[in-house]
């Protein structure tokens, strides 16, 4: 169906839907361009001024957009044990809705609001769930239940579940929201271009996915697990959010984790077993009350799977010896040696994962508002670490074509952002049985 040319795959750059109109037959597939970001803001919080267009690559338009985030509260002892604090992550929200829905651009509005003096962008002083539900178009208890077509003949109740009644919700069921929507939907939004779909914050990781408004109505059973990690175990220091849904027929888990930290021998070694527990211990609450729902509850049961963040996975060479290499731009021989590849390689860890090659340079550590690596000056050596590729992106299923994996240069944090680019094929639902 498509053809692969230089490690990268042959596929067309613009979005689907500006292409071709969205009615496909019952057993048709369709694609669409899903861009995935992973970034480690160093516990910083961003202001006003910060532009992610270039980041998100809102010129080359997707629609779909995932985008997790680490640190984005210093991992500290009052952040991790006492109340979490989610006037970062409303701060994110607002920016990543700026770039994307530029003109339709809806500015979230609180009792107190912190912005630019020429008031070009305002923080609102709001709780999370207030801020999530401004930039939502559809009620999220829709988003939670089951949508499967009525009718169905109990011999196809193997690929669907019935319609069932909406299941109760738990603490992990969508998002770090109340459930608060009710029967007449979200109070603005509706003239936004690009609808937030799910949020939710895990202490410092913070997992946000975004769709075309006209796509949202074709989603069900979204439902959202955490599994703590790290010297705090279930208290999240470390750890993993993971969101699931049903799109049209395909299901689709998108997972954002931040995995043990260390450059030592065998610290590779947490790293794995972080990666087992989560795929262990993730657990998605049951939506359908069948038997015969298809609709997973563990992560490796769903159709298409990305998973991205700060892995923390090192470079096997010695602070010299990686430092020559960079200087001579020696890519392959630096990868070679990067732990993660050498793990996966050995079946220790991702085994049936893939990862698209990598041609640029480790996105850690740098020293702060700098493009250079912390131990390369006087000052900096305290905060020396070996370069390494820490922050990655994977997938696992069919149907999912790489178009772009790269680096962006923001000098906000230690840690460069890495995006990747996808063509995601899934099973079109019936003509006439949208989701609402």
């Amino acid at each position: 169906m498509f053809r692969r040319k230089k490690e990268q795959y042959d596929l067309p750059h613009q979005p689907l839907l500006s292409r071709e109109k969205s009615t496909k037959a019952a057993s048709e597939n369709i694609s669409f361009r899903v861009f995935v970001a992973t970034w480690n803001v160093g516990g910083k919080s961003p202001d006003s001024k910060l532009n992610l267009d270039d980041i998100l690559q809102v010129r080359e338009e997707s629609d779909i957009y995932v985008l997790g985030f680490q640190e984005i509260v210093p991992l500290n002892a009052g952040n991790v044990l006492v109340i979490e604090d989610n006037e970062p992550a409303v701060k994110w929200l607002t920016l990543i809705n700026r770039s994307l829905n530029k003109a339709n651009y809806v500015p979230l509005r609180g009792p107190r609001s912190v912005g630019s003096p020429e008031g070009s962008l305002v923080f609102p002083k709001i709780k999370l769930r207030k801020a999530s539900k401004a930039l939502r178009t559809e009620n999220k208890w829709k988003l939670k239940s089951c949508n499967c077509p009525i009718g169905l003949e109990r011999k196809n109740s193997k690929e669907f579940c019935f319609r069932c009644p909406q299941s109760q919700t738990n603490e992990n069921d969508i998002s770090s929201e109340d459930d608060e929507d009710g029967p007449n939907g979200p109070s603005s939004a509706n003239s936004i271009k690009y609808s937030l779909v799910a949020s939710k914050q895990m202490v410092g990781i913070f997992l946000t996915v975004w769709m075309r408004k006209e796509l949202v109505q074709y989603v069900s059973h979204l439902r959202i697990s955490c599994v703590g990690r790290g010297i705090l175990g279930c208290l999240g220091n470390k750890g993993c959010i993971s969101v699931s849904m049903l799109f049209h027929k395909t299901t689709l888990c998108f997972l954002c984790s931040h995995l043990a930290s260390g450059e030592k021998e065998g610290d590779e070694l947490r790293r794995n077993s972080d990666v087992i527990e989560i795929l262990r211990n993730t657990q998605f609450p049951r939506i359908c009350k069948t038997s015969n729902s298809r609709v997973p509850e563990k992560i490796l049961d769903h159709d298409r799977v990305i998973w991205l963040g700060d892995l923390n996975y090192r470079i096997a060479l010695s602070y010299s010896d990686t430092g020559k290499l960079l200087k001579e731009r020696a890519w392959d021989t630096l990868y070679n040696n990067d732990q993660l590849k050498i793990e996966r390689e050995a079946g220790r860890v991702f085994k049936g994962w893939k990862e698209g090659k990598i041609y640029f340079a480790p996105t850690y550590k740098y020293s702060l508002n700098s493009d250079i690596y912390a131990g390369e000056t006087v000052e900096t050596k305290s905060k020396r670490r070996t370069p390494a590729w820490c922050d990655r992106i994977l997938w696992r299923g069919s149907e999912i074509y790489q178009l772009s994996y790269e680096r962006k240069e923001s000098r906000f944090s230690d840690h460069r952002p890495v995006c990747a680019t996808f063509w995601v094929s899934v099973e079109a639902m019936e003509d006439g049985s949208k989701r609402r």
